[in-house]
């Protein structure tokens, strides 16, 4: 299988076909290794406020030693994080994996129904959360496993007086804590000075240990969570670090964090590579506040920044971006979801650097394909694949495709996921025995190893770099009382590329669309939500009753 590698040959120079997976045990050995390289190198930065890599490392330690110690969690034990990008979320992080942990990346816009499957799902044992979603937390911490809560305010590592302003400001002020109590909380800070306290025990960590539980959709509709271990996470490092080391200066780079970090996009290739760098991650809080985000971008000579194309799309219509000082950029890198042609021309002209697109999924930590840093001009592919990595297009039956044909596309390497979280029979239908993981889009290889997407073999919609599924949605939905039936799909859109859309049968003749989106409101997150509501009389159906999703979106109709 895959002895058709015509990508190697295509290789920018210098890079080698294959990654030292040797090199770390672990990412905590990765971590270390920078922390006493670039030790006193700014390593984080939000709101005004930089952590040095010293300090990372001393703030990890002790968040490490406060799991260990004072809640006695075990190696293996499970702890949520639930945040957005602040300076608390990379301290827990390292503090949680130092511990001999797993962490379990939450989206803090959860519904509390997601937030309950989670963290059952998970077994998490305890949860950091921020103050604005701890409301959330404490509407489900009673049916769920956890056992312990640290809770944390927006500014509680901007030191004083700034954090107390920031956080009284946030609060009372802007009023974005909604009201919560949850008996034993424990306070972040508190936690880092009584893990300060406790003798700090380093755990021997390997290959094979759980660094991540990555949660991501499911074909059934229940989102499952991507085992991702220390050896996944150390591979992805490494084959991104060949691929763009040749234009990464050691301990100078700054790259713009805007993705949140509970998304393994920014999690693998800002938060983790960027640390081997040495760099400096400028963290966005918000960016969908594209005024202030074009501020902040404003005061610092930024040379790398991810995003998805909506991102980029929002920041070339936000009046000063073109007049940000691009001279220090040489990355830019897409992912998520797919770059538009006219979007990446735009950015080229705008900030004179290409927008390099690769693709990635959380079950494979996530890059599996990247173009080549010097591509002159946007090219419409998803790039080569990266070192170590093979990939292969295939047919339904599992055989490779001649060069050209169009089939669904296969990717093996040290960077794919372990498989999912209790559910062997979910693992076997997209991992096979000889380690081909089915990604389930369809793409085409062109005679240079240039892989091209197609179209998606699965139903899932992809709505600003997110996936959403389906069944997940019609679960919802069906729950209604005025519903009969329901199928969603996803329709084209400018903003976020892809739009949930839902066509519905009713049981209720008085149902209307605006009662279908506040019940959606309650228990799907923002991106999830129907943008558009059809009503018809009855669905297409296939012989056996399966509801025809693909007739749906060939023939569309009018939404409400």
């Amino acid at each position: 299988m895959s002895t058709q590698r015509p990508w190697l040959a295509n290789y920018p120079s210098g890079v080698p076909a294959e990654i030292d997976l040797h090199e770390f045990a672990s990412v905590v050995a990765v971590l270390e290794s920078a922390c006493e390289r670039f030790r006193d190198r700014p390593a984080f930065s939000n709101m005004g406020k930089v952590l040095s890599y010293d300090d990372v490392d001393r703030l990890s330690r002790q968040f490490a030693a406060f799991l260990t110690g004072d809640l006695g969690l075990q190696r293996g034990d499970r702890v949520a994080l639930m945040m957005p990008n602040v300076l608390q979320y990379p301290i827990a992080i390292f503090g949680v994996l130092r511990a001999g942990l797993t962490v379990v990346n939450t989206n803090p816009m959860y519904t509390p129904r997601e937030l309950r499957h989670q963290l059952v799902d998970s077994g998490a044992a305890a949860i950091v959360v921020l103050d604005n979603f701890a409301a959330t937390v404490a509407e489900v911490l009673a049916d769920t496993p956890v056992k312990h809560v640290i809770t944390t305010g927006l500014g509680d590592l901007l030191g004083f007086p700034k954090a107390l302003i920031t956080n009284l400001v946030v609060k009372y002020v802007k009023k974005l804590v909604p009201p919560f109590r949850i008996d034993g909380q424990i306070r972040f800070n508190d936690a880092l000075a009584r893990g300060a306290r406790q003798t700090f025990h380093r755990t021997e960590l390997g290959h094979d240990d759980i660094a991540f539980l990555q949660y991501t959709g499911g074909t059934t509709g229940v989102a499952k969570g991507a085992m991702l271990t220390h050896g996944n996470l150390v591979a992805n490092m490494q084959q991104a670090s060949i691929w763009i080391g040749r234009n990464a200066k050691l301990g100078q780079e700054i790259i713009i964090t805007a993705l949140p970090l509970y998304h393994i996009f920014a999690l693998t290739a800002n938060g983790l590579v960027f640390m081997k760098f040495g760099g400096l991650n400028y963290l966005i809080t918000n960016p969908r506040d594209m005024p202030g985000f074009v501020k902040e971008l404003s005061q610092v000579r930024f040379t790398a920044i991810t995003g998805v194309n909506t991102l980029f799309n929002g920041l070339l219509n936000t009046p000063g971006f073109d007049q940000v000082d691009f001279s220090s950029l040489h990355l830019t890198l897409g992912g998520g979801m797919a770059v538009q042609r006219a979007v990446a021309e735009r950015w080229k002209k705008v900030t004179g650097v290409t927008l390099v697109e690769a693709y990635g999924l959380t079950e494979t930590s996530p890059a599996a394909c990247m173009n080549p840093l010097n591509l002159s001009e946007y090219n419409g592919s998803i790039g080569l694949p990266i070192p170590s990595t093979e990939v292969s297009i295939q047919d339904d039956n599992g055989n490779e495709l001649p060069i050209g044909d169009i089939g669904e596309l296969c990717v093996r390497g040290p960077q794919v996921m372990k498989g999912y979280w209790k559910r062997p029979e979910e693992t076997a239908k997209v991992l096979t025995d000889n380690g081909w993981l089915h990604t389930g889009d369809i793409a085409r290889m062109d005679e240079k190893g240039y892989v091209f997407i197609v179209d998606r073999k699965k139903d899932m919609i992809l709505v600003s770099g997110f996936n959403v599924y389906p069944n997940e949605i019609e679960d919802v939905v069906a729950t209604h009382p005025g519903v009969l039936e329901v199928a969603a799909i996803g329709v084209p859109d400018e903003k976020s590329g892809e739009a949930v859309k839902i066509i519905v049968v009713r049981k209720d003749p008085n149902l209307t669309a605006e009662d279908l989106r506040q019940h959606c409101k309650a228990n799907l997150t923002g991106y999830k939500q129907p943008r558009y509501i059809e009503f018809r009389d009855s669905l297409p159906k296939s012989n056996v009753g399966k509801i025809l999703r693909r007739e749906l979106r060939d023939t569309p109709k009018t939404a409400a």
